[in-house]
């Protein structure tokens, strides 16, 4: 009756047989579809942030968004984006019949807080292939000051 748990295996000939061994790659696999549906519906967006001495870079990849459905806000040195994806594939064959019908809902959000505060007049967005791309130039005078200790 033991006989079925033991793993014969010519390599190793006394090795036991593990039943939970494939669990994690089974779950995985097993999870896969639903976790796939929610990063693409309320995935995170990349971002990449680089400073100069003037300003700030930003560069955020929303592929899939309308620009009509992104917004920015700047309040001092918290930047947010926010972005609404709204996409509807629908394939029909040659007599009309929809063969094929996806939708893609969700909204992605992101806020950083930057070490110097933004000017907002001088501020500027484009969009350009699915990347957002913010100059947002530092405040003048918010450097910070360096307290004399006495």
């Amino acid at each position: 009756m033991a006989n079925h748990l033991i793993h014969r295996d010519p390599q190793h000939p006394l090795g036991r047989f593990d039943p939970f061994s494939d669990m994690e790659e089974f779950m995985r696999d097993f999870f896969a579809p639903a976790l796939h549906v929610r990063d693409v519906g309320n995935g995170r967006m990349r971002v990449d942030i680089a400073e100069t001495e003037q300003a700030y870079l930003l560069q955020a990849d929303i592929p899939g968004v309308n620009k009509d459905d992104i917004q920015v806000s700047i309040d001092g040195n918290r930047v947010s984006i926010s972005a609404e994806l709204k996409n509807e594939r629908v394939t029909r064959d040659g007599g009309g019949k929809v063969v094929r019908s996806e939708r893609e809902y969700g909204q992605q959000y992101r806020s950083f807080v930057l070490q110097h505060e933004v000017d907002e007049v001088g501020a500027q967005a484009r969009y350009e292939n699915g990347v957002l791309l913010l100059d947002l130039p530092k405040k003048e005078g918010t450097g910070g000051r360096q307290l004399a200790i006495q």
